[in-house]
């Protein structure tokens, strides 16, 4: 299996590192990867200038350009014979409306408009606590191997949140569920003509059963997601 890898943390983000390992296990993996760290860039693309690849090494691109771009390059050029995308993962959620944001789930979203299966991987994470790559790998391994042998439905992708757990707490369950429809929260701290956005992703509104629900209670939540 042909897997192409891409996030929107940039390509020395450990959670593409940690990607890289998950992918070991399923076939043979390229990366093309953002530069510098993008997140929250959602669908932008590049196509008024050229795009600079930097090869890293063997099967690792940096790309000067978006996660969408990523994926074009790499689906058109890098890895055309690509039989899967794989996004992230990031280190932060990508729940509910964080879909329409998330550079992550960008790239996946371009993977499908070409005609290519592709999961978005993402990594909640609790301001007080360090992310364990390796435990998520772990968690999410079982997972991505669940979801690729599948039959897969065009027009949709996966979109993956885990939790995060303190050491002793129980292991999370997956949980297939929808996405959480409502919106971020509005907040905004002004200071003279400059708004700061101060709203709190933590205390998010939770519509009970939905995806934000329950990667904040402690458990997998995995979401098929459709573009059409």
């Amino acid at each position: 299996m042909n897997l192409l890898l891409t996030n929107d943390d940039g390509i020395d983000a450990p959670g593409i590192a940690a990607l890289a390992r998950l992918a070991e296990s399923l076939g043979t993996a390229v990366w093309a990867a953002p530069h510098e760290h993008l997140s929250g860039c959602s669908h932008r693309v590049t196509t008024g200038c050229p795009v600079r690849v930097v090869r890293r090494d063997a099967g690792r691109y940096a790309v000067e350009g978006t996660p969408a771009d990523c994926v074009r390059v790499g689906l058109a050029r890098l890895l055309p014979e690509t039989d899967w995308v794989l996004s992230g993962i990031n280190e932060g959620g990508n729940l509910g409306a964080d879909v329409h944001i998330s550079g992550t789930v960008a790239a996946v979203r371009e993977a499908v408009l070409h005609g290519k299966p592709g999961i978005a991987l993402s990594h909640y994470r609790k301001r007080e606590l360090e992310i364990d790559w390796d435990r998520a790998v772990d968690w999410l391994r079982p997972v991505v191997q669940n979801l690729i042998h599948r039959p897969w439905e065009p027009g949709s992708f996966w979109n993956i949140n885990i939790p995060h757990v303190s050491p002793g707490e129980p292991e999370p369950r997956v949980v297939f569920c929808p996405l959480d429809s409502g919106p971020l929260p509005l907040s905004y701290r002004v200071e003279e003509e400059l708004f700061h956005y101060n709203g709190n992703y933590h205390e998010r509104a939770r519509q009970s059963g939905a995806d934000v629900d329950v990667c904040f209670s402690g458990n997998i939540a995995v979401t098929m997601v459709r573009l059409f």
